[in-house]
């Protein structure tokens, strides 16, 4: 069975470099198309049923602003 996930990312204090975007291999993420208070556009989860937990977007992410939970399907 295909692992389940979560992804919660604090919209403000990413400061929109997408790289979890860019490093997600099943196209859970993209950019905010509002802005965070400090004027950038932050990434937001919108496939949230297609993430697989494995921890991409967490592992390149220079803010720490993402977390990746393990949920059961």
């Amino acid at each position: 069975m295909a692992r389940k996930g979560k992804v919660i990312i604090d919209r403000e204090l990413c400061k929109g470099c997408l790289l979890c975007i860019r490093n997600c291999p099943v196209k859970v993420l993209e950019e905010d198309t509002d802005q965070n208070s400090s004027g950038s556009y932050p990434a937001k989860a919108v496939q949230i049923d297609k993430c697989i937990a494995c921890g991409n977007c967490f592992e390149v992410c220079p803010d720490v602003c993402i977390e990746v939970y393990e949920v059961s399907p």
